[in-house]
């Protein structure tokens, strides 16, 4: 797909400001996509909005499913509206993190009472509109609905824990569970039709003033999803239901280990079988949300890295051939060409370039991690061209300014002079720099323009706490921050 020469900001909807203690798909979303238009940007990227798992730190790179919507930010007020919610008694949140765990206990408070009041007070037309949303979404919502309804029952750490009737999906057991846990399972319908119909509302308010979304797929799923449990066929697992194998990276400059992701891998024989159903499902509920979305480890799909699951590092794991090209051909036949980006950072070959380049995938450069005295260096803004995605900062690295303070003095001399800096906001140099790249589209972290340092990261990578929490505050839509990233914008033709 040919993309138009554009830029936007990286905000999650989890960082946006509001009442909530966390960013909804209300009045906080719609206000931001106004700055954005303010700011003259196109683009609004985030993290995946899948539900996320306590459990594993609520990344949103570890949902529950690779389809539904995170119930966390929908947006009270609007059920209030509809008379399904009295106006909501909200605790006094902090404004600059989001304290996860009360957040979940006032919002799933919230959230049961206005299925009551739907479910007391709504009329023929919402109810049609709900039971349409159900059997239209079926083939995932189903299986996620009892799989969430299963796991408040049986509060275990996984639904590897689970009585087997459930874990192994016996058919008898299935409906037993259904019939039993029926209410908790509408409820679970219910929370996917509103996040729905709201993330419409919000994408439909986006394309009114003239901003375009833009998702992320994380190319694994966790092990405790809807997705692993339903879906077992499609995974690396034993008789037991555990993974075989694991995802990871082997040893590198950055880890003399390895990372151990230790999500399951796929068994991509068993998906090209059944013509990569799943995945063509998974890619069309994107298309559904977003205008253009990135893959988060491309390289996975070319060849990907597996590790003997009771290993505990991923020293010892071993490279396997991906589905490569038949993959993005089958999907390409099915979806037709896709608004897609790909993260290809790392240790990227000949034939992860080959397969990104055959379906015209534009890929990753961050200045961020640039060698700045080194012009031809992948991510020095000199190397960029048209069909590159080029980023300041991005989730998971340091916001601009905190990068740029962890450079030795060699690399700030040879940045001044690459960026043109002679005092000054020097974060603002090197977002021009990359605007007035030849890179096709242009990103920044919202932090960057606001000048905001390290403490303000969204993300450390290898750290299993204290992340996804940043949240911006309302007095940051700064009008003259707006105006002097239209400046940047209108100088160097990303109008």
């Amino acid at each position: 797909m040919s993309f138009e020469r554009q830029s936007g900001v990286f905000l999650h909807v989890s960082s946006l400001s509001g009442p909530d203690g966390i960013g909804t798909l209300g009045e906080p979303a719609h206000e931001f996509v106004e700055y954005l238009e303010t700011a003259e940007q196109s683009l609004w990227q985030t993290c995946p909005i899948g539900p996320t798992d306590p459990r594993q730190g609520n990344s949103p790179y570890s949902s529950f499913s690779a389809r539904a919507g995170n119930p966390l930010f929908i947006e009270l007020d609007a059920l209030a509206e509809e008379g399904w919610l009295d106006d909501p008694d909200r605790p006094d949140f902090d404004d600059r993190e989001v304290e996860y765990e009360r957040v979940m206990a006032f919002k799933r408070e919230a959230l049961r009472d206005a299925f009551e009041g739907f479910s007391d007070v709504a009329d023929a037309d919402d109810w049609a509109a709900f039971e349409s949303f159900c059997e239209e979404n079926a083939e995932w919502l189903d299986d996620y609905a009892l799989f969430r309804a299963l796991d408040d029952h049986f509060d275990a750490d996984t639904w590897l824990d689970w009585p087997d009737g459930a874990k192994f999906r016996d058919p008898d057991a299935l409906e037993r569970y259904r019939e039993q846990l029926a209410r908790d399972v509408r409820f679970r319908q219910f929370l996917q039709w509103v996040f729905d119909r709201q993330w419409a509302e919000l994408r439909e308010h986006a394309h009114e003033h003239g901003v375009e979304l833009v998702g992320d797929m994380a190319i694994y799923v966790g092990t405790n999803s809807a997705d692993v449990w339903a879906n077992p066929e499609i995974f690396k697992l034993d008789e037991e239901r555990e993974p075989i194998y694991v995802s990871g990276v082997p040893p590198d400059d950055f880890s003399d280990t390895g990372q151990l992701w230790g999500t399951p891998v796929y068994d991509w024989e068993t998906l090209a079988d059944r013509e990569y159903d799943w995945w063509i499902q998974r890619f069309a509920g994107l298309l559904d949300r977003f205008d253009v979305f990135r893959i988060d480890h491309f390289k996975g799909f070319e060849s990907y890295y597996q590790v003997p699951a009771e290993e505990d590092t991923a020293m010892n794991g071993e490279w396997v051939s991906g589905p490569g090209r038949d993959f993005f051909e089958a999907v390409r036949e099915r979806l037709g060409d896709l608004p897609i980006v790909v993260e290809d950072l790392g240790e990227v070959t000949d034939a992860t370039r080959a397969l990104r380049d055959a379906f015209g995938f534009p890929g990753m450069r961050v200045a961020g991690m640039a060698d700045w005295c080194d012009d031809d260096h992948t991510h020095h803004p000199a190397n960029y061209d048209d069909d590159s995605v080029a980023y300041a900062s991005t989730h998971d690295t340091s916001t601009t300014p905190g990068w740029y303070e962890d450079l030795s003095e060699t690399q700030k001399q040879c940045l001044h002079s690459v960026v043109d800096h002679e005092g000054g906001e020097v974060h603002w140099d090197i977002i021009e720099a990359v605007w007035a790249s030849p890179a096709i589209i242009t990103i920044a972290q919202f932090q960057d323009f606001l000048g905001l340092g390290d403490e303000h990261r969204f993300n450390l990578p290898g750290t299993a706490t204290g992340n996804w929490k940043w949240r911006m505050r309302r007095s940051e839509l700064d009008p003259a921050v707006a105006e002097r990233l239209a400046d940047v914008t209108r100088r160097t033709d990303r109008r």
